[in-house]
């Protein structure tokens, strides 16, 4: 079996998902899967994921759903479904991983206790430069000085994010104050996401569904959230920001005042 199932929220960016899965090539840790939890992509998209499946270094599993909308929790269940391990790392297909980011979870990783990371918010002129060799050969993580640069004199953010460390005290120094989960970048152990029912499908938007709203029952339900900043570090490529919906936080005041843990609409009805 797999230590990790690597859960990635994908629709039809393919060359952001090229640049993704090129970055889960050369992890330190190798005994992991991956599955690309497709919200509705397009026929062509979907052919060229046949075609680059076989080319990488670890099993991949593409799932597909029709294209109704902004649906990213349901395919996230299906995957959860499909998952043949028993700890699972979530992140988004606009986020290269650090080589040591399926390492930095598994390693951090404890009984009734969800992980979460931070990620660099590259400029668009440093996505523009990259490819999927230039990603394999290191180029994000060898390059933390111009990232630095970029941050104080072009539009990356958050780049102080993108400093890898490997000492604990260091790591338990800047993760001593308590960070929300965030849905690009966080794990869990299967047993806990089945304790709630998974994500809840009704949110259909983005932005709390996937990573307010899980945290929130996951606490419920006696399950810590615990911040790997500076262990599992991810690079998110540039794009512009989707329209939030104001739906989502209403939801989410009327799961509050239920005090629910367990999703009425998840991984099961």
């Amino acid at each position: 079996m797999n230590k990790a199932t690597v859960i990635a929220a994908f629709y039809n960016r393919i060359d952001y998902l090229k640049l993704v899965l090129a970055g889960f090539d050369r992890q330190n840790e190798k005994n992991f899967e991956l599955i690309i939890a497709d919200d509705g992509s397009e026929a062509d998209i979907i052919n060229e994921i046949k075609t680059i499946q076989s080319k990488h270094s670890y099993s991949i599993q593409h799932i597909w759903q029709e294209d109704k909308g902004f649906r990213k929790n349901k395919i996230l269940n299906k995957a959860i479904l499909e998952s043949k391990s028993d700890y699972l790392i979530f992140i988004d297909c606009d986020c290269v991983p650090h080589r040591a980011f399926v390492e930095g979870h598994l390693s951090n990783s404890s009984k009734n206790t969800s992980l979460t990371g931070r990620r660099v918010n590259l400029s668009k002129n440093i996505t523009d430069q990259l490819n999927e060799k230039k990603v394999r050969d290191g180029f994000l993580e060898e390059n933390f000085i111009r990232l630095i640069s970029d941050g104080l004199f072009g539009n990356s953010i958050d780049v102080e994010k993108g400093l890898y460390l490997r000492n604990k005290f260091l790591l338990n120094f800047f993760n001593r104050k308590n960070r929300g989960l965030l849905g690009c970048n966080f794990s869990s152990f299967k047993e806990d996401l089945i304790k709630v029912n998974g994500f809840d499908e009704r949110y259909e938007a983005p932005s709390i569904g996937e990573d307010s709203d899980i945290q929130y029952r996951l606490e419920l339900s006696g399950v810590k959230i615990k911040s790997i900043n500076h262990a599992a570090v991810q690079y998110h490529l540039y794009h512009k920001l989707q329209e939030r919906d104001p739906k989502n936080l209403l939801l989410f005041e009327e799961i509050k005042k239920s005090k629910t843990a367990f999703a009425p609409f998840g991984l099961t009805k």
